[in-house]
């Protein structure tokens, strides 16, 4: 019943945005003068209506920029690490057309017939999502233009200079904070209420707590505990409200995955808000063909690595833990590592054996499962809903800012980070060992956290086990200041040179590594193993030479390598980007920042 709402209310939103004239990206202020429209509810309904916009199931392809994942694409901070700097080549980010909607229908609602309780339901939403606007912006740029009015051709202020970051944020803080306590709770399911309202503000108020305390080049850090208490508060309040909990059916090696692939999120009680889809309501999409992980992107092994053992031991604790191999990985691992990868002994529908890793030239060996929809049936595919904010992200904002700030408990770890370890069947995270025996491999990392470093690498870890693959790790980069982490390679599955591996965990081979010189063997004349099945070959070496599969150390093993580029990541200057060449020419007034 929630999915026909939602897309009867998807359906109008559409036709709403068809009816615009002119530029796509305009709203109707060209065609609907503001007299004859803001006059009802039902205006304010439609206007804002046509500014939802959510992430879909794309996200779990945009990891890209990340040190989750290997990738031959075009990414732009894997180009910049590569030195194509040249302002005049980045020219994206710059767009103001959305904002301009937005602040169009801020500076007309009022005069709807309605009481304050709706304007103020109406314009928090509006407000929210200038505030997502402007986050992007200060993400990339730092330092904007704050525009709170819409704009014509001969005003002034559109050859303003860039306004500080600490102005434009306290002015998305201060959007934030309307949206919060003024959005209604209940809402057309598919759109933002009052708890996604607050998922967004705790969200940026982290963001912005933690890049304040690590980025010294912003001369902010003093004022970044009072985000980092902001933070904490709301996240709080999102717990405390006892509106959601942690999808956990007792079932650790199914609940997570569930959140990924399920029809329906609209009842689930960790989703706070969802992007729902229907291919028989006329809304679907299907990433299949792209998220398996045999184009532009494959997980890294580092992101294996991160995952702990079911144990709550560290992976990287174990003997030779970096010459271990495929099957070997995944031994005893958090469930999570097989809900969001492919592991040895799985199956892909329609396939009645197990799935055997496909290696391709720049890709790291390893396939990702995590959004993928393991089904042949069309509707099934394309009907798969995207949890846009999970209550799991309350819990670890909760968590992290409170660590910041230095005050976290073992209590506040049970309310929070350690549900979702409970989901996943490991160990509570136990304050006092955590603090007293810090992992040395992610403090070599982080090397810039000096006070509650022990716990705050494991809610790091956690983070980034939790949300692998949902957008989320390039931001935490840039916001701990751990850009250089991008500038080390990707690497992938190791192997110890040539000769026949096991995928598949039963223990009989089904590849083989033979050397790049020698030629793969005509079919009649390959090798078949104990199962009577034709082994997969592959031509393997060093990279750059014209095997199919590159080994660090060529024929002689080690992990698979991704690319020969060099990667530098320069501090400050890489965490921001230039604003556009065009821009600053047709606007002398804005000036570039860190060295851009």
């Amino acid at each position: 019943m929630k999915k026909s709402i939602y897309i009867a209310f998807a359906l109008l939103a559409v036709t709403f945005t068809a009816c615009k004239k002119g530029d796509l990206d305009r709203f109707p202020q060209t065609s609907i003068a503001p007299e004859l429209f803001f006059n009802s509810e039902e205006d304010l309904i439609l206007y804002v209506n046509g500014l939802l916009s959510l992430p879909d199931r794309n996200t779990y392809l945009n990891d890209q920029s990340s040190d989750n994942v290997a990738t031959t694409a075009a990414v732009e901070v894997k180009n910049v690490m590569a030195g194509n700097t040249n302002a005049q080549n980045i020219t994206s980010g710059w767009s103001w057309t959305r904002l301009r909607n937005i602040n169009y229908f801020l500076e007309n609602y009022k005069k709807a017939k309605v009481s304050n309780d709706v304007k103020n339901h109406y314009a928090g939403l509006a407000r929210y999502y200038r505030a997502e606007f402007y986050m992007e912006k200060v993400k990339r740029f730092s330092d904007v233009p704050w525009y709170s009015g819409t704009l014509n051709p001969e005003d002034a202020q559109l050859f303003k200079p860039s306004d500080p970051r600490a102005l434009v944020v306290d002015s998305i803080m201060a959007d934030l904070d309307f949206a919060y306590k003024n959005v209604r709770e209940s809402v057309p399911t598919g759109t933002p209420g009052k708890w996604a309202a607050a998922t967004l503000y705790a969200r940026v108020a982290l963001y912005e707590g933690t890049y304040r305390k690590y980025h010294s080049e912003l001369n902010l850090a003093s004022s970044a505990n009072a985000f980092l208490q902001t933070a904490a508060r709301v996240a709080g309040e999102i717990i405390s409200s006892k509106k959601f909990t942690i999808y956990n059916t007792a079932k650790p090696a199914q609940d997570y995955a569930a959140l990924f692939s399920s029809q329906d999120l609209t009842s689930n009680t960790e989703v706070i808000l969802v992007n729902v889809f229907d291919l028989n309501k006329s809304k679907s999409q299907n990433v299949n063909s792209v998220v398996f992980g045999d184009y532009e992107q494959a997980p890294a092994r580092d992101l294996i690595q991160t995952y702990l053992m079911k144990d709550g031991s560290r992976f990287t604790d174990q003997p030779n833990y970096n010459q271990l191999g495929f099957v070997k990985e995944f031994e005893n691992r958090d469930p999570r590592l097989s809900q969001t990868m492919v592991y040895p002994g799985w199956v892909r529908v329609p396939d009645a054996q197990p799935y055997i890793q496909r290696l391709n030239k720049n890709f790291t060996g390893y396939h990702q499962i995590k959004g993928y929809v393991n089904s042949t049936d069309n509707v099934t595919l394309n009907s798969v809903d995207f949890p846009v904010y999970r209550y799991a992200e309350a819990l670890l904002i909760y968590s992290e800012a409170i660590a910041e700030l230095g005050t976290l408990t073992q209590q506040n770890l049970d309310e929070s980070l350690n549900l979702l370890r409970r989901r996943a069947g490991l160990p509570d995270l136990n304050l006092a060992q955590a603090t007293a025996a810090p992992d040395q491999l992610l403090l070599q990392q982080f090397s810039n956290v000096t006070a509650n470093a022990g716990v705050i690498m494991e809610i790091r870890r956690e983070r980034r086990v939790e949300f692998a693959f949902e957008n989320s790790r390039y931001d935490d980069l840039m916001r701990w200041k751990a850009g250089k982490l991008l500038a080390k390679s990707p690497e992938g599955m190791y192997f110890a040179g040539l000769g026949k591996y096991d995928m598949t965990g039963d223990g009989i081979e089904d590849i083989a590594l033979i050397d790049r010189t020698q030629t793969i063997p005509a079919e009649a004349q390959k090798e078949k193993n104990s199962l009577g099945v034709t082994l997969v070959y592959y031509r393997t070496g060093a990279i750059g030479t014209d095997a199919t599969v590159f080994l660090k150390n060529g024929t002689a093993g080690g992990a698979i390598v991704t690319e020969a580029v060099t990667r530098n990541f320069e501090e400050p200057k890489y965490y921001y980007r230039p604003i556009p060449q065009q821009q600053v020419i047709l606007n002398p007034n804005l000036k570039q920042v860190f060295g851009w």
